[in-house]
């Protein structure tokens, strides 16, 4: 069975830290690069950070740049977003995505077109 599941969530004071990982089992995810994704309440789903296949490539969206981190480990098949300084309105569900890559466009990334979802894990920023 071809599945992303995420962990790492969970209840965090305003400034603390969390680590999500984004494990796949039934592929290998170095042939794609992987969307952190969120939603909150009432909001749509919003794209936060990406990483090329290779790794080479990472992108953030504008409110989380410095504070937050994707990462990969392709020996562990795994994903990392490392949030720091969270913040109450970083509150969400948190999903990881794969977007299957060829060779030529291994160093890219982007928030569209993804071929696997996980179930996400819920971020809680509360005091």
């Amino acid at each position: 069975q071809l599945q992303l599941v995420e962990s790492g969530g969970g209840l965090v004071q305003p400034g603390g830290s969390l680590r999500l990982s984004c494990a796949a089992s039934g592929f290998t995810l170095d042939r794609y690069a992987v969307g952190w994704f969120r939603q909150a309440p009432g909001k749509e789903r919003e794209g936060v950070s990406c990483i090329s296949s290779n790794g080479a490539s990472t992108k953030y969206v504008d409110y989380v740049k410095g504070r937050f981190t994707i990462s990969r480990d392709n020996a562990k098949n795994t994903v990392y977003l490392q949030m720091n300084s969270l913040k109450p309105e970083d509150a969400a569900v948190y999903y990881c995505a794969a977007a299957r890559k060829t060779w030529t466009n291994r160093g890219s990334c982007d928030y569209s077109g993804q071929d696997y979802w996980g179930e996400g894990t819920l971020v809680t920023v509360s005091s």
